[in-house]
Parts: structure tokens; sequence; C-alpha cells
């Protein structure tokens, strides 16, 4: 009996290592199995959802291969590069097992074998629109930061831009360079990896847990005269603006924070975190690049100015655009957070399907409710506050914009904006924007938003 015990738990262990864990081992660039596949397959081609080709690889007439990005910087984070000294990144790293799989036709295999001839690789079809993402490159400009565009109702990745960027064509004559670069980072995806303070973009978090924690939040007034003093900390609207009277929807169109640090004054600090880890901040977030995780630093032992200073988006808070996305996505999805993806399918090099993924619910973080009564406080942004530039457009906009101090010796802020667009003929988007060290999300952020926007409703 005991043999037999041992027996069955083998064979399970090889079932679970050959189903669940056999890609992601394969993947890992300690894996040198790697090296047998390459030496048999041509690896695959990248393209995105309408067959642009992202990565490809050349082979030449002495049978040498070379790795090709033919939109060079545009996709450089997301897609990644592959390099035999360098390793993987991005899409390449996380899509290795199949780029060195072959699904071709067994025959041409076979004959293939025999010839001593490799077999070509098979062809990830990422959901990344080119069209999409060359705006955002493109309306980022030579600003530090980055830009996330979602589908909200399936969770695709459309487009994920970056800046500073890199060449993955010239990854490795350009290694000492990039790898040095420690002020501009041009490896970091800022997308997913950057962490920031969130601004006003977090008066979201704020907005819901006074929600969850006041039924009567409907009723709330606030008298702001452009600044809030508790103790020693002052707390000041920007540019000193004085709204006058608000309820809870004029404080959040208005950005006032006077307004919000009062009502972070009047939290139970145990259960706005509670909603702040709802939204996933302090806990690893779906996808499968890696990310940075967002903090939350309230406790019970928190001063009033820290709590303060949190309600309205700064102190120690801490959020990636990537995950400012997907509290968005939620938002307009109501309240339901999509796993996020960023590749449709996989076919064998001439196009026949080899599998295909559909999109899935990853958690229910908020009730169909509250997803409502956000997007009414987002439309407010656009329709009568700080977000008013993407109003009157063709289609309809809700979002956030926020403005960051990210540094007591700098007089720039970091600006946000965080948003989705509705439009009866096509899909929903969600998008996150960041600009670094620039000005007011109004100012900086809120135009390369309608950019992204117009490119994909035109």
């Amino acid at each position: 009996y005991f043999f037999v015990i041992l027996f069955i738990a083998l064979m399970g262990y090889l079932v679970y290592f050959m189903v669940v864990r056999a890609k992601l081992v394969v993947n890992s660039p300690y894996n040198q199995r790697q090296d047998a596949y390459a030496d048999t397959i041509i690896r695959g081609s990248i393209v995105d959802k309408n067959g642009n080709v992202l990565a490809q690889t050349a082979v030449g007439d002495d049978g040498s291969e070379t790795r090709e990005y033919p939109y060079g910087e545009v996709f450089a984070h997301v897609i990644g590069y592959s390099n035999s000294k360098l390793g993987t990144t991005g899409l390449e790293s996380v899509e290795n097992f199949e780029l060195l799989t072959s699904n071709a036709f067994f025959l041409e295999k076979l004959q293939n074998e025999f010839s001593e001839k490799k077999n070509r690789g098979d062809t990830v079809v990422t959901t990344l629109d080119a069209n999409l993402q060359q705006a955002a490159y493109d309306a980022l400009g030579s600003n530090k930061g980055a830009a996330i565009v979602m589908e909200a109702s399936t969770g695709k990745i459309l487009a994920m831009v970056s800046k500073p960027v890199y060449d993955p064509n010239n990854i490795l004559s350009d290694w000492s360079e990039l790898n040095s670069d420690e002020e501009n980072s041009p490896l970091l995806n800022r997308v997913t990896q950057g962490s920031y303070a969130p601004g006003s973009t977090f008066k979201v978090v704020t907005t819901l847990a006074f929600m969850r924690q006041n039924s009567d939040y409907p009723n709330y007034t606030y008298d702001c005269n452009g600044e809030i003093s508790q103790g020693d900390i002052t707390i000041h609207c920007f540019n000193g603006n004085a709204h006058g009277s608000e309820d809870l929807r004029s404080s959040f169109a208005n950005s006032c924070n006077s307004s919000f640090a009062n009502i972070g004054l009047g939290l139970n600090l145990t259960q706005y975190r509670q909603t702040a880890e709802d939204l996933l901040f302090n806990k690893s977030l779906p996808g499968v690049l890696n990310t940075a995780k967002s903090s939350f630093a309230l406790d019970q032992n928190s001063s009033e100015g820290e709590v303060m200073m949190t309600a309205m988006g700064q102190g120690k808070t801490t959020v990636s655009p990537y995950h400012m996305a997907l509290i968005t996505e939620t938002s307009a999805n109501g309240g339901t957070l999509m796993q996020p993806y960023y590749v449709d399918k996989v076919t064998n090099y001439t196009g026949t399907e080899v599998k295909k993924n559909v999109p899935k619910s990853y958690k229910r973080i908020m009730t169909s409710e509250e997803a409502a009564q956000l997007k009414e406080y987002m439309a407010a942004v656009v329709s009568e506050g700080t977000g008013s530039v993407l109003s009157g457009r063709s289609y309809t906009v809700a979002g956030k914009t926020g403005t960051a101090e990210f540094s007591t010796s700098s007089k720039a802020s970091h600006a946000w904006f965080v948003g989705y667009a509705h439009r009866e003929d096509k899909e929903d988007i969600a998008v996150a924007v960041i600009v670094e060290d620039s000005g007011s999300g109004s100012e900086y952020a809120v135009p390369i938003a309608k950019k992204i926007f117009d490119a994909y409703y035109q």
C-alpha cells in the first residue's frame, strides 16, 4: 500500500508538472532546454490583433538568424526583446514556450527533420493594436511617462507605452549605456513597474471607502475656502481655489483637496484599508508581466496629517499606471475586474489556430451599485470639472485627473489621468496616463488621453 501511494503521488506530480508547470519551467532563463528548442526551431513571430508583425526572425542565406522588431521603440517594453546573450523580456519571455514550439503539419515537420532543416515556430497573435500603440507613443512625445489602454469588458490590453524607450533591434550594442542610465531608466516598463504617488486619482478609492462607511453619502456637504487645517497640518486646494459649498459629487468633480482631507478624517482607518485592499493595494496584481505592488500604508497608528494626505492621494500611497487602469476598467465594467491578457491566440506559422484565449472574470471588487455611482462622479469630472477638455466628443468620457507632488525639491508634479470612453459602435476602453515631472493632470495628461481616445474612435 505504501509503494502504491508513492506511485500514485509520483504520477500525480508528473501530470501537474506537465500540465501546470511545464510552460513556466521552460520559460525560465536558467533552463538550458531553450537552447535545444532553438537548435531545431526558428523562433516564431509576434503580431498584433490585425496581423501586423511586431517581432520576427529573419534567416540569412548562410542560415544565420536575426530577431527583428519592425516597429523599433514603439513596442519595446510590452514585446520586450529576445537575445541569445541577454535573454528575453516582455512577451518574448512570457510566450517563449509557444514561440519555440512548432505546430506545423506533421509531414512537413518529418520532412524537415530528415533534411536537417529547422521547423518554423508558432505565431503569437496579441491583443495589441499597432495603430493605437503608435497613437499613444506619439501622444506621449518626448515626455517621461506611461500610457495603457484596455478593453473594459474583456481585459484585453490594446496598447502599452513607457518612455524613455530603447530600440530592441540594438539591445546588445546599446546594453552598457542602457543599463547604466539610472536617471532615465529606459529599460523600466513604467506602466507595470512604475511606482508613483497617485495624486487625485486616488480619490476614487477614498470616495468608495466613504460610500461604504456612510449610507447617507449623497447628503454629504462641505464648505471649501481653499484650505483645511488640523493641528499643525494645512492642506491647500490646487492653486488655492475656494470651491464653496460642495457635495460629494462636486468635491470629486472639482478634485477638492480640502473636502477629501475632511472626508479622510472621518473614516474608520481599518475599513479604509480594507477598501484599498479590496482594490488590490498591498497585493499582487493579475497579469503575466512583472508588476510593482501598490502600497496603502495607513493603519490605526497613522497621524491625522498622514490620513489627510492619503485621502487626497499623497502621503505614502504608491500605485502603478497598470493598477489604476485595472481599477478604472472595473468601474466601467460594473464592478467586475476582468483578467488582463495580451495574447488573443496562437497559430502555426501558416495561420492555423492552435489555441484561443477568451475573456475571464478575475474578481468582483465592488458592487454594481458602487461602480455605477463612481461612473456618475467620474462623468461629472468631464462634464463640469477638471477633465472638461474631453467633453463634446463623438464619444462620452468619464475619468479622474490627478496632480501628484513627488519631491520637496521640485516645483513640478506628476500629471495623471485615468478614465474610460463609451460609444455604441465599439467596445468601451479604459485608459491610464502619467506624465512625469510636468504639472497638472488637466494640462498635461488629459490632452494625451484625448489623442488616444480620438485614435480609437476615429
